[in-house]
């Protein structure tokens, strides 16, 4: 999507939105803050400064975009120095948030960067493995779901699990999806019906633990996240879901979750 100004941008984000809810209370706080002015690393730094999340190199912190130096990849430079290059856009704002909130899966996502970084050097592309990380570090989200449900997502049965069961999506149910990818929440200020998650079921930042290999091969299966029960007034309709270019089967010859997952075109 097109960049919005600064200001616009910001007075845009609504709060009340449920995917924001975990973010709400950073969110509201640091928002008011760019919108007095303050840039973008200030206002993400005042926060860090009432909690602050550690990582290998010390205190989590936000610097500016300048001070990542020429040449040097921008995951290892956090890696290195524990400063997060912050431009002054939603997409540097919420990743921060995402830093503030999730700081244990952020931190582990970064860690799994640099190793790769280190054993591999900086690629004119991405490897599959950095590829993995950047969609769930710019498109993730995480399902917590009994195994019948990650099923139906797995195969796309959507009207069982959005219409048929979508009471389980509901509070008080069962199945709860948190948004990580920053870029998702940036796209997500001004929805669109197509917006689409790469869910990774069961993602935490213990499951990342054992190193690279729980990522391989590619966790994740998407779901248009305008689809959740509850997050958008349009899914009340069963009709919503007939939508086949956005709500579509599984292609009959590629098995469940194996299809190729891009990353999102907000990507750094």
């Amino acid at each position: 999507m097109a960049r919005l100004p600064l200001r616009e941008a910001f007075a845009s984000i609504d709060w009340t939105r449920p995917w924001l809810a975990p973010y709400r209370a950073h969110g509201e706080a640091a928002c008011a803050a760019v919108l007095g002015g303050a840039t973008v690393a200030q206002a993400l730094n005042a926060l860090a400064a009432r909690q602050p999340p550690r990582l290998a190199a010390g205190t989590l912190h936000f610097v500016p975009q300048a001070e990542l130096p020429e040449g040097e990849a921008y995951e290892n430079f956090i890696f290195r120095c524990a400063g997060v290059p912050t431009r002054d856009h939603l997409h540097d704002f919420f990743n921060g948030l995402v830093w503030l909130t999730e700081p244990a899966l952020k931190r582990r996502l970064n860690e799994l960067h640099a190793q790769v970084l280190a054993e591999e050097g900086v690629q004119p592309r991405r490897s599959p493995l950095r590829d993995v990380l950047t969609l769930a570090d710019e498109s993730g989200a995480l399902l917590e779901a009994p195994p019948d449900a990650v099923e139906l997502l797995r195969r796309r049965r959507w009207h069982e699990l959005l219409v048929e069961q979508r009471a389980r999506w509901l509070p008080g149910g069962d199945i709860r999806l948190r948004l990580i990818g920053h870029a998702l929440m940036e796209q997500l200020v001004l929805p669109y019906k197509g917006i689409t998650a790469h869910v990774w079921p069961g993602g935490s930042a213990a499951a990342l633990a054992p190193g690279p290999q729980a990522l391989q091969p590619r966790p994740f299966l998407p779901l248009p996240v305008l689809g959740v029960p509850g997050w958008w007034a349009a899914n009340a309709e069963g009709a919503f879901y007939d939508d086949a270019a956005v709500f579509r089967p599984l292609p009959s010859a590629v098995p469940a979750g194996s299809e190729r997952l891009r990353p999102s075109s907000l990507a750094r």
